[in-house]
């Protein structure tokens, strides 16, 4: 992606330096890092992710203001998890894109998914210092969007996830959260904001107000910063001592609705260049000769669950009618494969992470590296230099 310093990082690259990057990972977060992380971090033009940024936030604003969307996707909020006070728009916004070259041999942004929900905001931040540190990058690499730098990146953290609150007063709130693979976002994210970690199972529920236990004494709740995923809960049948649908005195960073409105539901309403064709497969007039070329996925999964590449006649078959609305037909499209590694050629997924406050503003980037037909990082857990990464800005 830039030559230059990808040979200069290559050629000097040992196992030495990497286990010596992922012992001050490790000690970074707080907990050893249980997803592969790759050995590499990226050098992205700062042209190229520009685009990436702009086309991104084109797309959610072309969702959010539009009244006709908001209306539609009222129907992926389930009666059961629809949270009162739902905000005008989301707080944390994520956009995943791919390369593809188009007819001129231009490498160009595709958008792989959307989502409003939180991510990696403290772990990425620490991962791209820990690639300076370990590898002794030179300290001017810029890991930030929008101009910031790190100590307004951590301010503007701050101020999404406290808000106005006293930080004591705010909980990061999780399934099980001591046990998931996140958890070094979460204690880099305690570090940075001052937000305690709460298992969404222990919270005391009294009147219409929240508390967590604190040395045996509660601690009300008045904002929560909301890393809990209804689909674990429905997976695990997770036993809650309070309802998503109640009148509780509190708010939310960011209200759970969003992350249902804007979601995989969204990409057959967009228009942009960026988007492959898309159809929900109940609407699909006819179904493609060319199946290899086309890529059919559920709605409402998680990690990738339930993609089917190149799905069949028998297949599709089995979707019953009513449950078509809930699977999406989209353009299958190949990713080029960018970054020189001593393993071949790899490509990375690009996300692009935004704040909305008082406006929609990208603030970093996560990169994933692949070089399978799934790019989360359970899916290459077998190869070298693949996983998570961080991107420097060129």
């Amino acid at each position: 992606m830039v030559p230059e310093l990808r040979k200069q990082f290559n050629q000097s690259f040992t196992k030495q330096k990497y286990q010596r990057f992922l012992d001050g990972l490790h000690q970074a977060c707080g907990t050893p890092v249980q997803f592969r992380v790759c050995e590499t971090p990226c050098f992205l033009p700062a042209a190229l992710l520009q685009e990436m940024s702009d086309a991104g936030k084109e797309m959610v604003l072309q969702l959010v203001n539009d009244p006709e969307y908001r209306r539609k996707s009222r129907v992926t909020v389930p009666l059961q998890w629809d949270v009162p006070n739902e905000d005008a728009h989301p707080l944390f916004v994520q956009v995943d894109f791919g390369l593809r070259r188009n007819d001129a041999g231009e490498l160009k942004p595709c958008l792989v998914e959307l989502q409003a929900f939180p991510s990696l905001y403290g772990y990425q931040l620490t991962l791209a210092k820990e690639y300076v540190r370990g590898y002794e990058l030179d300290e001017s690499l810029q890991k930030f969007l929008s101009g910031l730098d790190e100590a307004s990146y951590i301010a503007a953290l701050r101020k999404a996830i406290v808000g106005e609150h006293e930080a004591e007063n705010v909980v990061l709130l999780e399934v099980d959260p001591l046990h998931q693979k996140t958890l070094p976002d979460f204690l880099v994210t305690k570090q940075l904001v001052g937000t305690p970690i709460v298992d969404i199972q222990e919270v005391v529920k009294q009147g219409n107000k929240l508390f967590y236990r604190r040395d045996g004494t509660l601690v009300p709740i008045e904002r929560v910063y909301n890393r809990t995923i209804v689909d674990e809960l429905v997976r695990k049948n997770v036993s809650l001592p309070f309802d998503y649908r109640d009148a509780l005195e509190v708010e939310w960073a960011g209200h759970p609705n969003w992350y249902f409105r804007i979601s995989k539901f969204s990409l057959p309403f967009l228009k942009h260049e960026s988007v492959p064709k898309t159809w929900f497969l109940s609407e699909v007039p006819r179904l493609p000769d060319d199946r290899e070329n086309w890529v059919l996925k559920p709605l409402y999964s998680f990690a990738g669950a339930g993609i089917t590449f190149g799905p069949t006649d028998e297949q599709i078959a089995t979707i019953p009618d009513e449950q078509r609305p809930d699977y999406i037909l989209q353009e299958r499209v190949t990713f080029e494969r960018t970054i020189e590694t001593p393993h071949g050629l790899t490509q990375p997924e690009i996300r692009v992470m935004y704040l909305w406050q008082d406006d929609l503003r990208p603030v970093m980037s996560l990169i994933r590296m692949g070089r399978g037909k799934m790019m989360g990082v359970d899916h290459n857990r077998d190869l070298e230099w693949v996983g998570s990464s961080a991107a420097f800005v060129i």
